[in-house]
């Protein structure tokens, strides 16, 4: 289920929660581990977010690019993470030693938005929510890591792509003829 439309139209929707989930491909990166972060704070602690039973760490991050401008090309988003406790290179290096030298390239990256007010229960202070909706968030985004911008002892910077935008992936994925389509060409 979406976010309801009357939520987002009320005087007062609330602060909308974004919360990113990054999936190694046990293919190309040696695991399927999944990371869940989010770039802010709960009422309860000041740490994770808890969004439909899954803990996400607190951990800074900024994506940006994601707006959709209607030209025909799809967004592109740089996803900068903080690597100021050596965090993201501890995994960059945990996987280049299991694939020698991938570098987290292909691995999914979704982003979930929802509004606070449908969080867990044990996001906040009381320990109770009567709003909580695990399946009232926006559309979920999936884009994957395709190359590495720059890695520094601040940040680690990708560029992400659509999945249509991987390597050999077309759309539509049969062939269009004309005898499936007859009258095209025969115009006079």
């Amino acid at each position: 289920m979406a976010v309801p439309v009357s939520q987002l139209q009320s005087i007062n929707p609330g602060a909308i929660i974004e919360l990113f989930t990054l999936t190694l491909d046990s293919t190309l990166h040696g695991s399927s581990t999944v990371y869940r972060f989010h770039n802010g704070a709960n009422q309860n602690s000041n740490s994770e977010v808890v969004w439909a039973g899954n803990t996400y760490q607190r951990f800074p991050i900024k994506c940006e690019g994601f707006t959709f401008n209607g030209t025909g090309t799809l967004p592109r988003p740089t996803v900068t993470i903080s690597n100021i406790l050596g965090t993201i290179t501890a995994i960059l290096i945990d996987v280049n030693q299991t694939t020698s030298g991938n570098d987290l390239t292909g691995a999914k990256l979704t982003r979930i938005r929802t509004l606070g007010r449908f969080l867990d229960a044990a996001n906040f202070a009381s320990g109770s929510n009567h709003t909580a909706d695990s399946s009232a968030e926006f559309p979920q985004e999936i884009y994957f890591l395709d190359r590495k911008i720059t890695e520094n002892r601040d940040i680690v910077q990708w560029e992400a792509i659509s999945a249509l935008d991987l390597v050999n992936v077309k759309l539509p994925k049969r062939i269009a003829t004309r005898d499936i389509f007859p009258g095209i060409g025969t115009f006079k």
